[in-house]
């Protein structure tokens, strides 16, 4: 898949691998096995971006701590602002500083609001008498500021999985609505220097950190 040009892979999706631990199912490995850990310095190797969108908590404490290059997640927020199991615990932001990563940014709804969060668990009788809330501009907003809190300025991006939702955020339906979210985050003081970063240096840069780290490690 690297010889066909995939630069990125996500280690699991919604269930577990024999080597590797998704955020949707219960813990099995607790983490990766040694055999996941290789894959990850192979990955490191190659000069593919380790993607740990999907996987739990373990896991991305074991990337982070095996990979020697920076890693991504592709579609993820904050999980202190939302508290689902797909976004990302602070205790990993902290460490995206040493690590050289970067959080993507999603407009998944229910990663995005924990209104809209709280809503989907609730029974077919709940949502028949009320109406969803929706996920909004500034909801996404507030994911950016948090991750900057905690992460900092350089390690943010934006994901925005149009093709992996059903429900689009209120002002962000499909890429042209892009400006939308610049707008709101220039309202909030955002440079243009860190705007840029956001949408597209920061994720470059992971791009190049992962191609050095392999050029490294060839030799």
């Amino acid at each position: 898949m690297y010889r066909l040009g995939a630069r990125y892979m996500t280690l699991t999706h919604n269930v577990n691998l024999p080597w590797a631990d998704a955020a949707a199912e219960a813990p099995a490995v607790h983490g990766l096995t040694p055999l996941g850990e290789d894959i990850l310095r192979e990955m490191n190797r190659l000069g593919m971006l380790i993607d740990l969108s999907h996987v739990s908590p373990e896991v991305m404490q074991a990337a982070l701590t095996v990979s020697k290059a920076p890693v991504i997640f592709s579609h993820s927020n904050a999980k202190a602002v939302s508290n689902v199991g797909r976004n990302v615990p602070d205790e990993i932001l902290a460490q995206l500083p040493k690590n050289g990563g970067v959080v993507m940014v999603t407009f998944v709804p229910s990663f995005s609001s924990q209104a809209v969060a709280d809503y989907n668990k609730k029974d077919d009788a709940f949502k028949k008498a009320n109406p969803a809330p929706r996920a909004t501009v500034t909801d996404v907003a507030n994911h950016i500021d948090h991750i900057k809190k905690i992460a900092g300025i350089d390690h943010i991006g934006l994901g925005g999985d149009f093709d992996g939702i059903e429900d689009v955020v209120q002002g962000l339906e499909d890429t042209s609505k892009y400006p939308h979210l610049i707008v709101e985050l220039l309202k909030r003081g955002y440079t243009d220097a860190e705007i840029k970063k956001i949408t597209n240096e920061n994720i470059i840069r992971a791009l190049r950190g992962a191609e050095a780290t392999a050029k490294s490690l060839r030799k």
